[in-house]
This record gives C-alpha cells, sequence and structure tokens, in this order.
C-alpha cells in the first residue's frame, strides 16, 4: 500500500499549485507518485460515448494516446480508488474531512469563501485536526498549532516532510 498524504484547504488556496510542485520534486527523487482529486462534479461531458456507455455499463475503460482510465458507474471509496493506483506516494487533493492519513494544509492569507466573514483564518480551526502534519501559507494564520509551516516555494523541505513520514 502506498504512503498517502492530503492536501487540503479552501478554494482558490494553492492545493492543486502545491500537489504539482511536490508530485515533481518526490519524482525527481525517485518515487512513483499519484494523485487522486475530489471533485464536486461529474467527470464526463454528458452526452459522449464514454458517458452514454457508463450509463449502459458498471464500468467503463478508455485509452487514448494521451492515457487511459476507467469509470465506475458507482462512486469509489477513497481507500477502493488508491488500491488501484500503482504508486510509492499518493497525493490526495481534497477531501479536507477525511482523517485515516497526514495531511498539508494550504492557507492563502484571507478568510474562507466559505464564510464570507471578517474572520481570519487562524480563528476557522475546522482543516487542522489530529491528522495535520504542516501547513503552506503565512506562519501567523497558524498561532498557537505546533506544526512546521513553509512558504510556497519550499516544495524541497514539503518533499523532506513528505519522505519522513
Amino acid at each position: 500500500m502506498p504512503k498517502v498524504i492530503g492536501i487540503v484547504g479552501y478554494h482558490n488556496s494553492g492545493k492543486t499549485t502545491l500537489a504539482c510542485a511536490l508530485a515533481r520534486a518526490l519524482i525527481a527523487r525517485g518515487y512513483r507518485v499519484a494523485a487522486v482529486k475530489h471533485l464536486s462534479h461529474y467527470v464526463d461531458l454528458p452526452g459522449k460515448d464514454t458517458a452514454l456507455l457508463a450509463e449502459a455499463a458498471g464500468q467503463v475503460g478508455f485509452i487514448s494516446p494521451e492515457g487511459a482510465g476507467i469509470f465506475w458507474k458507482e462512486p469509489l471509496s477513497l481507500e477502493d480508488l488508491i488500491s488501484h493506483l500503482e504508486a510509492d506516494i499518493v497525493l490526495v487533493e481534497g477531501f479536507k474531512g477525511q482523517q485515516t492519513f497526514p495531511k498539508i494544509v494550504c492557507l492563502r492569507g484571507q478568510p474562507d469563501d466559505a464564510d464570507k466573514s471578517d474572520v481570519p483564518i487562524r480563528y476557522i480551526r475546522d482543516l487542522f485536526d489530529e491528522w495535520v502534519i504542516g501547513a503552506v501559507g503565512p506562519a501567523g494564520q497558524v498561532e498557537g498549532i505546533e506544526i512546521p509551516v513553509f512558504g510556497p516555494h519550499e516544495v524541497d523541505k514539503i518533499a523532506d516532510l513528505v519522505e519522513r513520514i
């Protein structure tokens, strides 16, 4: 089973940017890296062939010159999906409520979009559970929380943290 590292944060906090940079850094260190992204919408285009096949069959595989994949008609659990990946490390983007793997929190330096209040993010603690191993963003936002805080360009230091986990 691969190591799983979560990358969590609110909308536009830099999750995908961090996941891409961290994947490149870990691959450069010799790891096989996979990624899983939580989506709130259907991935295929309605009316296209793969969507039509998915309506008729339980699973649809596709192969293209750029890659391959499988659509399941029913959602899988995160653990089931990860079991199908061939990787040393799986970066999981989103799933902020999941409490089964270490996570890195992305902070963007402003109040959460969902909150719409003037409360600084340092007072919004729902991202910080016992699984959080580090944060990326302004250090002042994690006052009173004992975790390492990295700047957005300190990807090598974040990769070091991932290797130690």
